[in-house]
């Protein structure tokens, strides 16, 4: 490689030159795309734009008018593989691949790769139940993403309008099929998940050849559709169709109606359900209201209600009993006691001195008024006091025996 500077630069042609050499070493490649521009002109060559559908980005190609019709005809938006030579046209900079060998990708091919993918998908946990988003009840704005003027718009459009009038959609018209699909769904997608107001996203299109739906099994389109927050509802084709991204999607519709169907009420059954609910509970409180009513009713006719003085007198009665037989039961146990009483009584008069004289005994004391116990201890002439029953008398010891 030269060296160069500001002093000493390279002129175009030089630098032109190196970039054919080292163009030129490349060497043959096998290149896949979509060819997206095909122009066959006069002299036997062919001039071709191949794009790559998951960015937006194309070569030039150039080959012989019979290395392409050994694959003619081809659809549009055909995905084929080319063996080509990187040429590089020193007189105007530009880059050009020279086609030697044109293959189409066949529908086995595809599926094969579309098989592969998914199972990588799927191994990441990207279909998983447990990822999906519940859908909003009513949504504040409906994200809805289809081609232009198509059929699948004005199903989803007229049909959200005709279940829930105030619906509000903000809408992207993007390519839904060929090279140009997966750049403008992308695009789409990433705009709409950014606006706060739009709570689901509706991908749509209306039904199509197995090449046409390929763009929404892109790899990079389910990537990003996996990443989104806002639930997304895939309307892809018809019900037999099942391209990637309806796996991924938080909900699959099997059709543009289905999808509107999905992301908003019916609100002639929403009225139907609040008219039920209403009567539901007028029902419930008017059998409440009933029941509490007869409730009043019977305690009104009880006889308390009719004669409040009925529970006093009931009471009453109930007092007075209680207190004669409180006054039975405290009379009851004084008699007793009384009983207990005299009988203790009657035992201590037994036990005293007075009962004993009053027996015809007497009580010898000196005079002094100590008792006299032992009379052969007493000397003649000691003054005794001798007290009866009744009364006392002095005597004077004669002699003692």
């Amino acid at each position: 490689m030269f060296e160069t500077s500001s002093e000493s630069p390279a002129p175009v042609r030089v630098v032109s030159e190196a970039i054919k050499d080292y163009v030129e070493r490349l060497g043959p490649i096998w290149i896949e795309g979509e060819i997206s521009e095909l122009n066959e002109r006069s002299g036997g060559m062919a001039f071709m734009r191949l794009r790559d559908t998951s960015v937006d980005m194309s070569l030039s190609v150039m080959c012989y008018k019979n290395v392409l019709a050994a694959v003619q005809p081809l659809p549009a938006n055909a995905r084929v593989v080319i063996h080509a030579k990187a040429s590089w046209f020193t007189k105007n900079g530009s880059l050009t691949m020279s086609a030697k060998e044109i293959r189409q990708v066949g529908v086995g091919e595809l599926l094969a790769r579309l098989e592969a993918l998914k199972g990588v998908l799927a191994a990441e946990g990207l279909f998983s139940a447990d990822r999906k988003v519940a859908l909003p009840l009513l949504p504040r704005k409906v994200g809805l993403i289809c081609g232009r003027n198509t059929d699948a718009e004005k199903d989803v459009v007229e049909n959200a309008r005709r279940r829930w009038p105030a619906v509000e959609f903000e809408i992207r018209e993007v390519a839904v099929q060929g090279a140009a699909a997966v750049v403008e769904v992308s695009e789409a997608l990433r705009e709409l998940e950014s606006l706060e107001d739009v709570d689901v996203i509706i991908i749509t299109r209306g039904g199509g050849s197995f090449e046409d739906l390929l763009p929404f099994s892109d790899e990079s389109l389910v990537r990003l559709a996996a990443s989104c927050e806002t639930p997304i509802v895939s309307a892809i084709g018809h019900e037999k169709d099942s391209p990637l991204l309806d796996l991924v999607a938080d909900y699959r519709a099997s059709t543009p109606t289905d999808a509107a169907k999905r992301v908003v009420p019916d609100i002639e059954q929403e009225i139907s359900d609040i008219n039920k609910i209403r009567d539901r509970i007028y029902r419930r409180l008017l059998s409440t209201v009933e029941f509490e009513l007869n409730q009043i009713a019977q305690l009104r006719n009880r006889p308390v209600m009719k004669d409040p003085s009925v529970m006093i007198k009931v009471r009453k009665d109930d007092l007075t009993a209680l207190r004669d037989r409180s006054h039975r039961g405290f009379k009851a146990l004084l008699d007793i006691e009384k009983k207990e009483i005299k009988g203790v009584i009657a035992h201590l008069r037994s036990l005293s001195p007075q009962s004993t004289m009053d027996r015809g005994y007497a009580v010898v004391q000196s005079d002094d008024g100590k008792i006299v116990r032992d009379a052969t201890k007493l000397k003649a002439g000691v003054v005794l006091r001798i007290r009866a029953a009744k009364g006392e008398a002095k005597a004077s010891v004669l002699a003692s025996e």
